[in-house]
């Protein structure tokens, strides 16, 4: 059984049979741990066949190998004639190098909005809009800046404090609802949400953008200076445009 972030790779003559064609000849396969399947020639850098993210994928391997991805109505089979050689090797998403894990000293890489350690299990999702900063916590991570309201500078890691805690702490209760006589308090609700206090008799509720308060709209709520450019709190008002 193969490692769940394992890249296998096969390597041989091979049939490879798709769903219009069959083609033979001395081939590598890729199996990665998405079950994405990529077969290889010597031409050029598009794969001969593929399946990408197939529903299932069965490999058998008694001497010669076989490997066969289901994908709805799509079928890629691969059979070897000759078989020259297998190999399992560690698998991991490739991003950009941040430093090293305080755990294990491996790397520490950001591939989206995941930083990842290549040693460890150590894994730190990132807000949106967040940039990584080379000062280090205490704990020895980096910490990250990132914008709500104004902006923050945090660990990657929630256990030293997280960013709800400190968006909280900074405008809880700092806008008033424009529907009814509350507050509008933060809230987590799917995503950081600046939400009336009187919910549910008041449903009033604002999604709170990547970027720094900078005034006040028509409408009495906040403008925010985002990566997109200026705009109220309420991404539906058009008083201030």
């Amino acid at each position: 059984m193969p490692a769940p972030d394992s890249l296998q790779v096969l390597a041989g003559e091979c049939l490879v049979h798709t769903d219009e064609v069959t083609h033979r000849g001395e081939v590598v396969i890729l199996l990665k741990p998405d079950n994405t399947v990529l077969v290889h020639d010597t031409d050029g850098y598009q794969p001969v066949a593929w399946l990408t993210r197939a529903d299932s994928v069965a490999s058998t391997r008694n001497g010669g190998f076989s490997v066969t991805a289901i994908a709805g109505e799509k079928t890629l089979r691969v059979e070897s004639e000759s078989a020259y050689g297998f190999g399992e090797y560690p698998g991991s998403a490739a991003g950009i190098p941040i430093g090293d894990c305080p755990d294990c000293e491996r790397a520490l890489v950001r591939a989206g909005g995941v930083v990842s350690c290549l040693g460890c299990e150590n894994r730190f999702g990132l807000p949106d809009g967040a940039s990584v900063l080379d000062e280090r916590c205490e704990c020895g991570l980096p910490k990250m800046t990132v914008a709500r309201g104004e902006r923050f500078e945090l660990c990657l890691s929630r256990g030293c404090g997280s960013l709800d805690s400190a968006v909280k702490e900074r405008f809880d209760r700092e806008w008033d609802c424009p529907e009814c006589d509350g507050s509008l308090r933060v809230i987590r609700r799917g995503g950081l949400l600046a939400g009336c206090e009187n919910y549910p008799d008041c449903e009033t509720g604002y999604v709170i953008p990547d970027g720094v308060a900078v005034g006040e709209c028509d409408c009495g709520l906040p403008r925010f200076e985002t990566p997109r450019g200026t705009r109220c709190l309420d991404s539906a008002c058009d008083r201030d445009r």
